[in-house]
């Protein structure tokens, strides 16, 4: 792409904002401040909506709980956080009144800051930080986030942020997912032209595809892609590389490339008859319950029939989202299959609640065993057997054991199967060169996300294995960092090969 000298505006930092004095912060007064949450729907009414579960913060709530942070000077907190957000200083500013500056400092260094506080699990990353958190509950630190961004763009919307020239340089980026969008907002913002290679019919992956409504907007996705759009940033959907575009014309055409596709093998039972009609692996499920016929490939763009009692087997955020869109698809009886206990589930606690509050069933310590069918042969159940708790696993969990002559069957016409995602076995056809571990997953250099192929790049759930959104961004955002250092002039030696 050559050379474009016109000038734009260049990124600006968020805000001249002045740190507190820590000597001026009454610690004990925030610490007696009562938590607050937003409101959110009824279970009785959400049930039955795909509208999100909260509510925005009213302004002046949101500005008390912002108080109730101690604007901690070590900031585990932001530590915590994959993208490093000054959370201190945002809700400072909050508390200020300065709501549009506090959700500039959050899109400093988020290109998602919207979704992340609605999707992130903060029990575990920021909020789980929290020093507060020690002795009453954690600063709402997601939903304030939410809040703030989202308020920002209905009453003082960004700027865009924009290079000063253009670099003459072109980057390819393969998925429009997390890690893909932090890798091109960033790169289009550096003046680079990009290119991004999206398999499904609208970009988003994982944002649009993976996520129902009842968590994040569509129109939130929408608007992602429109900004990019705005920064010169082309997406070319229905276009699968290795298929529609050979990996080696990337190549060819671009200076650098970016692989952002993710995992998106859902893993599988290994039980009799989990093929049969009426079984469904968790991505299949959630696009046809969630997404109008139009916005999905032909193969899968026939509506999901009517259930009156689906099973849903795993017991992570995925196995949430299923049991979730099952009730608002009007299953009478939805339960979920767990062969361990509560505790040892690594989903969302929050998600849990919300299921059990829409009127989910949870079966905890019990083992699929075997699909039964009708005389059609479409699903008609799925046997079962109690477990019990051993001694840990390689992963540190209670290893769950058969409980000798426990089976028992669970009546179903549908079943899900949402038990992980793993890398597409296919990447090692599509792209041969690419070293890969034994799980399929793209091996880098873990501080410039470089692959052994020079001018390649990758980062996101293909190097990570099923992960968090905010860490397929921060791996998106770190590869653009050294994606940018590779394009300019003298910087090409310093990426040695793996």
């Amino acid at each position: 792409m050559p050379d474009d000298d016109r000038t734009v505006t260049a990124p600006q930092p968020a805000a001249n904002r002045e740190r507190p004095d820590p000597k001026a912060i009454d610690r004990k007064a925030r610490l007696r401040i009562p938590s607050n949450l937003p409101p959110k729907q009824a279970p009785a009414d959400r049930a039955h909506n795909w509208d999100e579960v909260y509510f925005l913060f009213d302004p002046e709530i949101a500005k008390v709980e912002a108080t109730r942070c101690i604007q901690c000077p070590a900031a585990p907190c932001t530590k915590a956080c994959p993208v490093h957000n000054d959370i201190p200083g945002a809700f400072w500013l909050l508390e200020h009144d300065d709501i549009a500056g506090a959700a500039d400092v959050f899109r400093e260094t988020s290109a998602l800051p919207e979704m992340c506080g609605r999707l992130c699990p903060q029990e575990r990353l920021c909020e789980g930080h929290c020093v507060v958190g020690k002795n009453a509950p954690p600063v709402a630190i997601g939903k304030l986030e939410v809040f703030v961004t989202e308020w920002q763009r209905t009453h003082a919307p960004p700027a865009p942020r924009c290079a000063e020239r253009r670099s003459g340089r072109s980057v390819a980026i393969v998925g429009s997912g997390p890690a893909g969008i932090g890798a091109a907002q960033r790169l289009a913002t550096a003046g680079h032209h990009v290119v991004m290679f999206e398999a499904w019919p609208l970009p988003g992956g994982l944002l649009r595809y993976g996520i129902p409504d009842f968590k994040q907007n569509k129109p939130a996705v929408d608007r992602v892609f429109a900004e990019l759009a705005a920064l010169g940033v082309e997406v070319r959907t229905d276009t699968r590389v290795g298929d529609t575009v050979p990996v080696e014309q990337l190549g060819a055409e671009y200076d650098a490339v970016f692989l952002a596709f993710g995992a998106t093998e859902g893993s599988r039972l290994g039980i009799a008859h989990e093929d049969a009609p009426g079984a469904y692996g968790a991505t299949e499920f959630l696009v046809r319950g969630n997404l109008e016929p139009h916005e999905l490939p032909e193969a899968m763009s026939a509506p999901l029939p009517a259930f009156q009692s689906v099973v849903v087997i795993g017991g992570g955020d995925t196995s949430m989202d299923c049991v979730r869109t099952a009730r608002r698809l009007g299953a009478p009886t939805v339960t979920l299959v767990y062969r361990r206990t509560e505790a040892e589930m690594q989903g969302r606690v929050e998600e849990r609640r919300h299921a059990v509050e829409e009127g989910v069933q949870f079966e905890f310590l019990t083992a699929p065993l075997e699909v039964l069918l009708d005389e059609a042969g479409a699903v008609r159940g799925l046997r079962c057997r109690r477990m019990r708790l051993g001694e840990p696993d390689e992963s540190g969990r209670a290893r769950p054991e058969p409980i000798p002559d426990s089976e028992f069957d669970i009546p179903a016409d549908a079943l899900v199967v949402a038990i992980g995602y793993n890398v597409d076995q296919e990447w090692g056809e599509i792209a041969p060169a690419v070293h890969r571990d034994r799980w399929n997953r793209i091996v880098v250099n873990p501080e410039t996300m470089h692959t052994n192929v020079r001018g390649v790049f990758a980062g996101g759930d293909d190097v990570n294995g099923a992960d968090l959104v905010v860490t397929a961004l921060a791996d998106g955002q770190k590869a653009a960092a050294a994606i940018d250092a590779f394009l300019r002039d003298g910087i090409w030696s310093r990426f040695e090969l793996l």
